[in-house]
């Protein structure tokens, strides 16, 4: 026997109920969610992204299966189709390979090294009682410093006759560090993981808050000391804030244009420190093929793309 209640009947002028039994939405709400004021407010930045990320991304891939090329603004000019034809000029490019793997090799050294050192320093820095707003203000300084004032110190530091070099005397490389083909991509990535800690130290640090003190304390009275609560209470705890860290720091690695270009005088010696960002550079301002230069461009958001992708797989696995 059914006990299913017969259904209401509709008085006039009401609107009728939504067909799972729920108030009937507007139009208004259908399209902007329940809230419509939230999306009104997000919209500026939705403009933002439109604006700054997605047209030139979207102009990119575009500009990358044609022969296009810069002319003076309202001059009309044929830009046909190539297809691949710039990808596979991209892919055989020795420059650009090389470029690839000098960010390759950016990426090995800068990543594994900002996570170790942000989340070491944020949890010293969480427990500490004296000082506490003087050390995070002095970690967070070269992050908004200019990378114009941060390069000159460490060409002073580190050119050939700079103070580093003074100090080790006749163990001092030669050639010299930002002139060392084997030597120049390592220091700008120690260059840029201290430039940038700040940062994520206070990623960290806020991630920290959401770890609660009980659990230390119970750690602490099984026995386990700083070290191993470290390990299995601050790392775990993080984790999350780990993924954003390694992400936000692939990207970072992989747009690198300024720091090699001031410190290395545009990708020396010989190309050893040139990335694709700089090669996009040279290729569509410097010798005008912009057709070239967004292949690059396209070929590095997929790379980047793939590397945050796993990353967070490997980095949640066990979530």
């Amino acid at each position: 026997m059914s006990t299913t209640a017969p259904a209401r009947a509709v008085e006039p002028g009401e609107k009728p109920p939504e067909p799972d039994g729920g108030p009937r939405r507007s139009v208004w709400q259908r399209v902007f969610g329940p809230h419509p004021l939230g999306a009104l407010f997000a919209a500026p930045y939705a403009v933002f992204l439109v604006a700054l990320f997605a047209y030139p991304l979207g102009l990119a891939v575009w500009i990358s299966f044609h022969d296009y090329f810069f002319t003076a603004p309202g001059v009309p000019v044929d830009r046909p189709f190539v297809g691949l034809e710039n990808y596979k000029t991209v892919l055989g490019d020795p420059d650009v390979r090389r470029a690839f793997v000098n960010v390759a090799i950016f990426l090995v050294i800068n990543v594994p090294l900002t996570v170790g050192l942000a989340i070491v320093l944020a949890s010293a820095l969480n427990s500490v009682t004296r000082l506490r707003t003087f050390l995070r203000v002095s970690y967070y300084v070269p992050y908004v410093t200019a990378s114009v004032a941060l390069v000159a110190v460490w060409l002073f530091l580190f050119s050939s006759g700079g103070l580093v070099n003074e100090i080790l005397g006749p163990l001092a490389p030669d050639p010299s560090w930002l002139v060392n083909g084997g030597l120049a991509m390592p220091i700008i990535a120690v260059f840029v993981t201290w430039k940038s800690l700040g940062f994520f130290i206070l990623l960290y640090l806020a991630a920290l808050q959401g770890v609660s003190k009980d659990l230390y304390d119970a750690a602490a009275v099984d026995g386990a000391g700083v070290v191993r609560r470290f390990w299995h209470v601050t790392v775990p705890g993080v984790r999350t804030a780990t993924t954003l860290v390694v992400i936000l720091a692939t990207i970072t690695g992989a747009n690198l244009f300024t720091e090699p270009y001031l410190l290395t005088n545009g990708g020396g010696p010989n190309g050893a420190s040139a990335t694709p960002v700089f090669v996009m550079y040279q290729k569509g301002i410097e010798q005008g093929n912009p057709d070239v230069a967004a292949a690059i461009g396209v070929v590095l958001v997929l790379l980047v793309l793939a590397i945050s992708l796993i990353n967070r797989r490997l980095l949640e696995r066990d979530r």
